[in-house]
């Protein structure tokens, strides 16, 4: 298996729904991080090629691995996104509908300005989540402001400035983060200029975490079911070993959004420090 990033509990609980299934079936998994860089990615994807592995399961960065793999007769499963040029299995997440439930909730409790914070790359899942954060917009007949919209980029050195030059200059009453890296950075520049949540500005996240079960107030978000998509995907790759000619198939999962203490009523827009 090769995955984006080894330290991030999602990544982790992935490879635990993979590693139990595969383990179960008499198989024995091998991971792999690439620190979501493609170059990495490919790296990892020419080793298992070397070891003659009969199948990988990927959180894909680019297409270039799959492909690799795919020349080598080698079963691919996209996992969490899908970028690959080739056929290859998937499990992925309703994203859409994931963030068109998260920032509905922030309309319906009366939020108009709604700052979106999102990865800056050309993955299905990031794509998703900016159309459900549009399409919610859309549903409720409220105008979207392209400013309040912030794509950054991975492991960018100034992403929290950034989330924190959001709040002071284009006031939104709620944040809406596309990823529990985003929402940390979100939490700790809200606490840093000084804000209460959800008084001063409502936050909601997309991938739920332990921690945000734990601060106080805690941040309702989108749960992931993270652990049985690596089930799935671990069963779509036992599903092509054994029969190479099945039809291709791509499950989608829900996710379900988690309601905590993070939001609230608008009460005023931010006062610009």
């Amino acid at each position: 298996m090769v995955v984006s990033d080894l330290g991030n509990q999602f990544y982790a609980a992935l490879a635990a729904g993979i590693e139990q299934t595969l383990r179960e079936a008499h198989y024995q998994m091998v991971l792999l991080g690439d620190n979501s860089e493609s170059g990495e990615e490919v790296a990892g994807a020419r080793t298992f090629a070397a070891m003659r592995a009969p199948g990988v399961i990927m959180t894909p960065v680019g297409h270039d691995a799959a492909e690799l793999l795919a020349a080598q007769g080698v079963a691919v499963v996209e996992v969490d996104r899908r970028v690959a040029r080739v056929p290859c299995d998937a499990v992925v997440l309703d994203n859409e509908g994931g963030a068109r439930e998260a920032v509905a909730h922030l309309l319906a409790s009366g939020h108009r300005r709604i700052g979106l914070l999102l990865a800056k790359t050309n993955w299905s899942s990031d794509a998703g989540r900016l159309s459900g954060y549009l399409s919610a917009h859309d549903d409720a007949g409220v105008r979207v402001d392209e400013q309040l919209i912030v794509p950054i980029e991975f492991q960018a050195a100034d992403a929290e400035a950034r989330i924190s030059r959001l709040l002071a200059d284009e006031a939104p009453t709620a944040l809406f983060a596309g990823n529990n890296v985003l929402a940390e950075l979100a939490w700790h520049a809200i606490r840093k200029r000084g804000l209460s949540i959800p008084r001063d500005v409502s936050l909601v996240a997309f991938d739920d975490m332990p921690w945000m079960g734990m601060v106080q107030p805690g941040i309702t978000a989108v749960s992931q079911p993270t652990f049985a998509m690596g089930c799935r995907a671990a069963l779509l790759l036992l599903r092509r070993l054994e029969a190479p000619e099945c039809e291709r198939t791509v499950e989608v999962l829900d996710p379900t959004l988690v309601l905590r203490g993070s939001t609230a009523e608008p009460v005023a827009g931010l006062v610009k420090a």
